[in-house]
């Protein structure tokens, strides 16, 4: 297990390393940094270098890891490249689909292979598939991600690049947003984000703001007008069982007779219930918590 410096998660799992660009969005690529760091370190799994790799011994980490988690799949790669084989996915698959205790999270920029394969997985309650759209020229791939069988559906919008004034989060149950970083940022400016985030509120979308990027991003930090911005979504199948324990499930103001407050990443851990943000959460039952 690989303890997760980003911000939405907990964990990072590489069955597979090495990838190459596709988009804008992947040109200064973290991976591929790390990779180079990672390969003259002599790490085992990327003596490949970035050079697209399985790792059929890594298929299996997620079984031994006890307590549960929300892991980010392929931090390092794009488990829908095209050199992946439908076989290899499906083995992944099938370690999230018995690794229930976890929560996956998936994140593709290739949304057409995800597309044509989604009929052949079988899709467990606990992966969330998410595609990256850096701008508006790349939207389409959320048609894509829609068609997939997942239970919880995001996007990653870093890093934002310009404008998407019309982003559709129909059907979208999570969305990301953050700048770029590295020696040479793209700039990021607060109009895109606001127009995201307001879209996001006006479709009860949970909206997780990451970072405003840059040289020194730890300095420039991840307030949004003087707040973090860290709705997370809720599987729906937790909120269905939840709703069949009617009797731990306090009575609030909605017409449903349930309270339901946000769901939230604090301490780096998922959590339901506690103070809500205006406007940005996602909800769920109290008794989750």
């Amino acid at each position: 297990m690989a303890q997760s410096a980003i911000e939405w998660t907990d964990s990072t799992w590489n069955p597979v390393t090495g990838c190459d660009k596709v988009s804008p969005g992947c040109k200064f690529c973290y991976a591929e940094v790390m990779t180079r760091r990672l390969h003259a370190m002599g790490q085992a799994n990327y003596a490949n270098g970035f050079k697209l790799t399985l790792q059929p011994h890594m298929l299996t980490k997620p079984l031994e890891w006890k307590k549960p988690q929300v892991i980010f799949v392929n931090s390092m790669s794009d488990l829908f490249h095209a050199d992946v084989p439908l076989d290899y996915i499906q083995q992944v698959f099938d370690v999230m689909r018995r690794a229930h205790w976890h929560e996956f999270q998936v994140l593709t920029k290739r949304a057409e292979r995800l597309a044509e394969l989604a009929p052949l997985l079988a899709w467990p309650a606990n992966v969330w598939m998410g595609v990256s759209v850096e701008s508006a020229n790349y939207t389409n791939r959320i048609d894509h991600l829609r068609t997939t069988g997942a239970a919880v559906k995001f996007l990653s919008v870093e890093p934002l690049l310009g404008p998407i004034p019309r982003l559709d989060v129909n059907g979208i149950d999570w969305v990301i947003v953050g700048g770029e970083s590295g020696r040479t940022p793209r700039p990021l400016q607060e109009s895109w984000v606001l127009e995201i985030m307001q879209q996001c509120q006006r479709a009860n979308v949970p909206f997780f703001f990451k970072q405003w990027g840059g040289v020194n991003k730890k300095a420039a930090g991840r307030q949004l007008l003087g707040q973090t911005w860290d709705a997370m979504p809720v599987a729906k199948e937790a909120v269905l069982a939840a709703i069949a324990r009617p009797l731990r499930v306090r009575r609030g103001e909605l017409g449903s007779g349930l309270s339901l407050q946000p769901a939230r990443l604090e301490g780096r851990r998922l959590k339901v219930g506690g103070p809500a943000a205006p406007l940005n959460s996602a909800y769920s039952p109290d008794s989750l918590a």
